[in-house]
């Protein structure tokens, strides 16, 4: 608390400084302080409100596409493009979100340098995973026991453990 006393102090020490700069004298510099903080706690411009409700729209729609696309990484498509996107969009607001994206950037470049790299087994052996991550998915979704029941098979072993 009292930590926070004393930074408001400096902070309006400072504003009465720029304000005396600017050729407001002494005790006017101190009333032009209290009044602009009085309007400020009033009500916020409609500039403000329009770009609050840009930022929250940026932030929810940015979150949203990146967690699609991390869900969607481990299935054939765009995963890596959907996160890239969710990334970019966050970055136009968010600093943390530029860097977080450069950094996937880079590492997906080194990742698919690596891969270009290895033997022709290695690579269908990620294949491989890469499919039974997404059957195994697709599993647990009850896929193959909604399709089966259309197609006849009434076998349990295609039911989802899950439902």
């Amino acid at each position: 608390m009292l930590r926070h006393l004393s930074q408001r102090r400096s902070d309006d020490r400072s504003q009465r400084i720029r304000l005396r700069r600017l050729g407001v004298p002494g005790r006017e510099a101190g009333s032009a302080l209290s009044g602009a903080v009085d309007e400020q706690t009033e009500q916020p411009s409609p500039r403000q409100v329009l770009s609050l409700a840009k930022r929250v729209l940026i932030t929810v729609a940015g979150g949203v596409v990146l967690i699609a696309g991390i869900v969607m990484i481990p299935y054939p498509g765009p995963g890596w493009l959907v996160v890239f996107a969710g990334l970019a969009i966050l970055a136009r607001e968010f600093t943390w979100a530029d860097r977080v994206l450069q950094f996937a950037k880079r590492h997906y470049e080194a990742w698919l340098a690596w891969l270009v790299c290895q033997h022709l087994v290695v690579r269908l052996a990620l294949l491989a995973f890469t499919g039974l991550v997404v059957l195994a998915t697709l599993w647990l979704l009850d896929t193959f026991g909604i399709v089966g029941g259309w197609l006849g098979f009434d076998w349990a072993w295609l039911s989802s453990p899950l439902w």
